[in-house]
Order: structure tokens, then sequence, then C-alpha cells
């Protein structure tokens, strides 16, 4: 899969964003990637699950699951691809019917391949498969479209888990730099931040 054909969409639908952000690990951000957009451009959503797919050659897994809430959709998309069994940790057990925390079928001991949009800290994943493992699965490989590079594979990697980015936040940058998507010093700006972070 086309990484720049990727990056070039993600920035034609509002998927990137310049200004001023603080994230869900309450960093501030001179840059903002919002891929809960996909669910409304179903040709990039559909690239983006291949091109996520394509990250998990060689790698064994018996189901996938998806991170709520924004990896539930790009999750699906992946599972429609490749014709592979879905599951999902719900961010907070059902109080009534079934009373899950994990929604699909899955028998214990299997092997799930975690799927998020993207990984910052690392902090959303552990609490993903949290009940995931809680629920006698295995979880050894984390997927997501854009690594952030702000410590999250590094913490994964202390935990024993492995991450699989099919773009770094970096090369994003470059290629919107090159695109002449982005000014000089929206460049400068978030290469500034993004060296700080490292």
């Amino acid at each position: 899969m086309d990484e720049k054909k990727i990056c070039l969409d993600l920035f034609e639908i509002g998927a990137i964003k310049f200004g001023s952000f603080t994230l869900k690990s309450g960093k501030k951000s001179p840059i903002y990637i919002d891929l809960r957009v996909l669910v409304s451009y179903p040709r990039v959503l559909k690239d983006v699950a291949a091109a996520l797919y394509d990250k998990t050659k060689g790698l064994e897994f018996d189901r996938i699951a998806g991170i709520p809430y924004a990896a539930i959709a790009i999750a699906t998309a992946v599972s429609l691809h490749a014709e592979v069994p879905m599951i999902y940790p719900r961010k907070e057990q059902k109080e009534y019917g079934t009373k899950r925390a994990i929604e699909g079928v899955f028998e214990k001991g299997e092997t799930v391949l975690v799927y998020d949009d993207l990984i910052t800290t690392g902090a959303s994943k552990f609490e993903a498969i949290a009940p995931l493992e809680e629920a006698g699965l295995k979880v050894k490989d984390i997927v997501v479209l854009v690594d952030r590079e702000q410590g999250g594979k590094q913490e994964l990697a202390v935990k024993g888990y492995k991450l699989h980015a099919v773009m770094t936040i970096s090369k994003l940058l470059e290629c919107l730099m090159e695109s002449r998507k982005v000014t000089e010093k929206q460049f400068r700006e978030v290469k500034k931040y993004l060296d700080g972070e490292k």
C-alpha cells in the first residue's frame, strides 16, 4: 500500500490538523490526527485497512480486536478486508443482558492482534489489553496507522508487546512537506515539538 497516498488522503479528508491541541495523554501538541473521520470516507478507510493488514504479514493470531472507540471502525474494515474474525473490549462492562466485557466470539488461549488508530504514550493500549488478557486471550502485537513517536512503542516493549505502525508522525510530516501541504513554519514547529518529545 502506498504510504504517501494514505498520507495525502488523510490530509485531504481533514484527519490531520495543525494548531494547538491537548491530547488524551494531557500533552499539548501543534498537530492533531483525528482518524475517527475515516468512517465518512469509505475509500480511504478501505486503503487504511489494507495498509494495516499488510503490516501483519508473518504475525500469528486467531482474531483481531479494535480498541474502542476510534479503532472499532478500522478493525471492522480490516476484518472485512482480510476475512478475519473480530472482537472488541468494551470501554465499560455491560451492567445488563450478557454483562460482557468483550463483544464477539472467542476461545480462551487464542491470540488476538490488537488494532488502534495511533499511539502516543501507550496508556490506552494497556487499558484495552487488560480485559482481553483477563478473559484468557494472548496479546503480543499491536498495530496502528500512526506512531506519534512519543514513547508509546517503548512503553509497550517494556511490558512485552510489539508495536507495528504503518507510518510514524515524522514520515507523515515529511510527506506533507514534500507535497507542499504544510508551510515551512508548520513543518519546523511540529519538527521542533517532535524532537523535544523523543
